[in-house]
This record gives C-alpha cells, structure tokens and sequence, in this order.
C-alpha cells in the first residue's frame, strides 16, 4: 500500500469511517457498566458472573491487540479490520440473544476478539492514509478524541437504552452500525496486500505474546475477589511475566519477529506508550468511580448517570479535534501532553474533595471538565507520539502496541481503583462509619490515586530525554521514513 492511495476525499471519508468503528468498539466496554443491575436481575447472575460480563470482553480485546496488529501487516489491514467488524457485529447480536450468563460471557469474548482484530489496524491505517504532516496531526486527533470520549458515550448510551427500552439493546444497537460500516469499508478503504506471511509469522512470539497478555489481564482483572498479594495473584502474574520476558527474548533473536524492538528504542514511543499506561489508568478508573459515586452516593439513575457523564465525552472531542492539534503545531507534542496531564492531575485532584452530600452542579462537573480538558489535550498528542516510529511495514504492530498500553491500562486502573475505594469503604463501615460516608471516602480515594497516577505521567513526560527534532511537530513520519516527531 503506498503512502496516499486515495484522493482527499476519500481518504477523509475513510478517517470518518475507522473513528466510527473505533468509537462503536471502544464504548462496547463501557456501555454495560450502567445496564450491569439490569443484566444481574434479568439473568440471575453471581458476583463473579457480573463481573465477567466486563471482564470476558477486556481480556481478548488487550490480548490479541499486538497480534492482530501485525496481521494486518502481513495480511492486509483492510482484510483484518473487515474479519473484526464481522467478529464484532456477530457476537454483538449474540449478546443481545443471550439467555444465560454462560451465552452472555461467551459471545462478549467473541466480541472483544472481534474488537481487537479491527481496532488494532485502525490508528496504523490513520498514519498511511495521511503522509502530510498537518494532515495527520489533524486525522491523529480525531481519532484520539472519539477514541477517548467513546467510554463517555458508553456510559451515556448504556444507560439511556437500559431505562427506555431494556439491557439487550445495548448490543442490538451495533449490528445495524456493524453492518453499515462493514459495508462502507469494502468500498471506502484502500486495498492493501499486505507484506506476506513468510515475511513475519513468528508462531511461537504470537503465542508468547497473547498467553502473556491474556493472562497479565486477567490477573489484574481478578485482583478485585482475590487480592493484590494472594497465592493465586502472584503465581499467575509471575507466569504472565515469564510469558512477556520471553517474548522479548524472541524478538531479539527471531528473525522475522513480530515486533521488532527498534521502535522500542524510540525515547518518544516507549515514553508515549508509558504515560498512556499510567494516564489511561488514572481516566478509566475515573469514569467507573464517578459514576458509581453519582449511582452509589448521589442515588442517580442509570439514565441521568449516563447524562451526567457526557460533558466529559463533548469537552474531549472538542479539545482533541479543535485545540489540541493547533497547539502541538505551534509547541510541540511533549509541550501539550505535559500540559494536559496537569490539567488531569487538577481535575482528580479536586474530585477527591468531594463530599458525600455532594451536588452534581457544584462538586462534579467543574472538576470532571477540568479533566476532561486535560484528556482532550494529552490523548492526541500521546498518539501522535505512540505512532512517531511507524513505517508502512510496522505501522499496524505499532498501533496494535499503542492499543495494548491502553486497555492494560485501562484493566489496571480499573481494578486498581474499584479495588482500593472498595477496601477503604468496607474498613470505615466496620468501624461504624455511614454508608454514605464510607462510600464517599472510597470513591475520593480512587480520585487521589488517579491524580497521583497523572503526575507520575507528567515527570516521565518531561524527564525521559528528547528525540531529536523532525520536519514537524504532532506528527509521524511519512510512511517508509523512520524519523520520530518532534518531542
């Protein structure tokens, strides 16, 4: 596939496409949140199954995220982005069909392995569509911004579609998106033949890779019924360790590896790729305890949670899409990330004041849009900076790499969090504290981490040593050119 196949038109109308499907997928992992008490009383599920319903999705989708991107390397990225718009489309009819909380969990594996498969090309796909610099600072943005505002409109959708009609048409709702954007595609995107298996099918680094993956989520995922420091945890996050330590030691010696480690040697990308980790954890989390804070504490419905939750998904696109772009034109990509990443800090940092008679109005929403404009500014800039290194023959490994950052994030932040507000909430009600305060001091906890998690983003940001500087700022390099952006 060459540099600019597509007339700009096209390749416009493309970009709207894959930020239409990414959008679809991304909040697929948020929409059950909401419905979760709707789905427990329907099918009758356990803890344990309640919490798979979330937990069946994540695992594939961050586990076959590297893999699938290299596919789409070898195969074809539009080839593997359609195989994962069918996968997603089906499983998401399943869902809806389901009457049972095996069915349930089943077809929502099916769905994240179809999520992963056309997610993990899409940002790679972005980068080829647009060799100009300013172009793809621009197209980088906009599929950051729906990217990081679609867990907002997950929460929003989820919560609408439960109260007006009921939880299976959180994923009935998908397959007519599905099969309209599966359809476009084929007449849309670009065909690419991809660089031939023979050129990278290193069998034995995909298993290590995905067996790692997998199980490192699903360590981190079980964290919340076994515990950070059980036998269980630490057995099986040792093995997922030895499974990724291995890996590596693949691909520094294969000779045709399916990540090749130069683009780690990028001070730009690896640090790109580390404060996402960090920041993703901090905002995921954030959005999960907001809303059981508005659900838990403020007695909010499922609906006006879901409403109260998307100021934070309009400031983002507006900032990714308006903001963002012209600034890191103007001062850089490591400028902007690092003024985003306070404004994260801020806004976590003022919601752990909030207290447990609290009003939306006052305690809420001024530190969520303060938040929300800090994602808006960084989450472009960490993608334009996560794709600095790519070439055309890597670009769908490295934007599968840049995904697995996110959504390991994305598992630890979420755990990590629920985990700790919960055990602080358990301690104070034994000790005689009102639930509501309890709660309350759970919830500001997981504020005051995700804070921390962002100023510990923003010293990697400023401390990690500058790439030399390329022709501009926010952007990758052409496709075959291998110069990273401008730090």
């Amino acid at each position: 596939m060459s540099a600019d196949p597509t007339p700009a038109r096209s390749r416009w109308l493309a970009l709207v496409l894959l930020c239409a499907a990414s959008m679809m997928i991304i909040l697929d992992g948020t929409i059950v949140t909401v419905a979760l008490p709707a789905i427990q009383a329907d099918l009758g599920l356990s803890a344990s199954g309640l919490a798979w319903v979330v937990n069946a999705y994540l695992i594939p989708f961050a586990g076959l995220l590297l893999l699938a991107g290299r596919l789409g390397d070898l195969v074809g990225r539009k080839r593997v982005f359609l195989a994962g718009m069918a996968l997603f489309t089906l499983a998401s009819l399943l869902c809806g069909l389901a009457t049972s909380e095996e069915l349930l969990i089943a077809a929502r594996f099916l769905q994240g392995a179809g999520g992963a498969l056309a997610s993990a090309v899409g940002l790679g796909m972005v980068v080829l569509l647009f060799p100009e610099p300013r172009e793809r600072a621009r197209a980088i943005g906009a599929y950051a911004s729906v990217g990081a505002a679609g867990a907002s409109v997950g929460l929003v959708a989820g919560g609408v579609l439960t109260d007006a009609l009921d939880w299976h048409w959180i994923f009935f709702v998908n397959v007519p998106v599905g099969v309209v954007a599966g359809g476009l595609a084929v007449r849309v995107l670009a065909a690419d033949r991809g660089l031939g298996l023979r050129r990278g099918a290193d069998v034995l680094g995909a298993a290590l890779v995905t067996a790692g993956l997998m199980l490192a989520v699903y360590t981190i995922v079980e964290t919340e019924r076994q515990g950070w420091t059980s036998a269980r945890t630490l057995g099986l996050g040792a093995l997922a360790l030895a499974l990724l330590t291995g890996f590596v030691i693949r691909q520094a010696t294969a000779a045709q590896p399916l990540l090749r480690l130069r683009v780690l040697r990028s001070r730009n990308v690896a640090a790109a790729n580390l404060v996402q980790l960090l920041t993703v954890a901090g905002m995921f989390g954030f959005q999960f305890i907001v809303a059981l804070y508005m659900q838990q504490v403020l007695g909010y419905g499922a609906a006006r949670t879901g409403w109260g939750m998307f100021p934070t998904a309009l400031v983002i696109g507006l900032v990714s899409l308006f903001v963002s772009v012209r600034l890191t034109a103007r001062f850089g990509a490591r400028a902007v990330l690092s003024a985003g990443l306070v404004l994260i800090a801020a806004g976590l940092g003022w919601l752990s004041q909030a207290p447990h008679d609290g009003a939306y109005a006052v305690h809420l929403l001024g530190p969520m849009l303060v938040a929300s404009l800090g994602a808006g500014l960084a989450l472009p800039s960490m993608a334009g900076l996560g794709m600095s290194d790519a070439t055309e023959e890597d670009s769908g490994v490295v934007s599968g790499l840049f995904n697995t950052t996110q959504q390991v994030g994305a598992a630890f932040g979420s755990a990590t969090l629920i985990t700790l507000s919960a055990g602080r909430a358990e301690d104070l009600r034994a000790a005689g504290t009102s639930a509501a305060e309890a709660l309350t001091a759970g919830h500001t906890l997981a504020f005051a981490i995700g804070a921390g998690l962002a100023l510990l983003s923003l010293v990697i940001s400023v401390t990690v040593p500058r790439t030399r500087r390329a022709p501009s700022a926010g952007s990758a390099p052409a496709a075959g050119a291998r110069q990273p952006i401008d730090a």
